[in-house]
């Protein structure tokens, strides 16, 4: 225990700088010495790192669906599908609508203006449309124009 209690990494470190600058005529030839052996042996010990082909990935399908149904089945179930969709989509712009609506009462009940900013808000919209469209023909008009040699 004595032993290691005389170990310091600071001590170490003062005495390799202490040691650094003690004149020496062949110190830069002993750095590049230990520099090299140590380099060398990390080449020869380290081995080379190869690289193994990953595995082929296991492809689990989906298999709530019955695999012998034919292709009418396939068809009603999507129709189904989407219709389900289509109910869920319009459940969900009714009830933004009833949001916008009580928003709109609780503006007015606060003395807002809740008409003009919905002119505003059209206003706004129109504008980036119109902007929007624009942009879009002057890209068409530039894609379609030929090309002058």
């Amino acid at each position: 225990m004595s032993y290691w209690r005389k170990v310091s990494p600071r001590g170490a470190i003062e005495d390799l700088i202490d040691l650094w600058r003690q004149p020496t005529p062949y110190r830069w030839q002993i750095l590049g010495v230990a520099v090299a052996m140590t380099f060398t042996m990390m080449v020869v010990f380290i081995p080379e790192s190869q690289r193994v082909e990953p595995k082929r990935p296991h492809v689990t399908y989906i298999t709530t669906f019955d695999p012998n149904r034919t292709d009418a089945e396939i068809v009603a179930s999507n129709i189904e599908n989407q219709k389900r969709q289509d109910k869920r989509r319009a459940e969900l712009e009714a009830l933004a609508e009833r949001k916008k609506e009580a928003y709109k009462a609780l503006g007015r009940a606060t003395g807002i203006d809740v008409d003009a900013m919905e002119a505003d808000i059209k206003r706004e919209q129109a504008a980036e449309k119109a902007a929007a469209d624009a942009a879009a023909r002057a890209k068409s008009a530039v894609a379609q124009a030929p090309v002058e040699q």
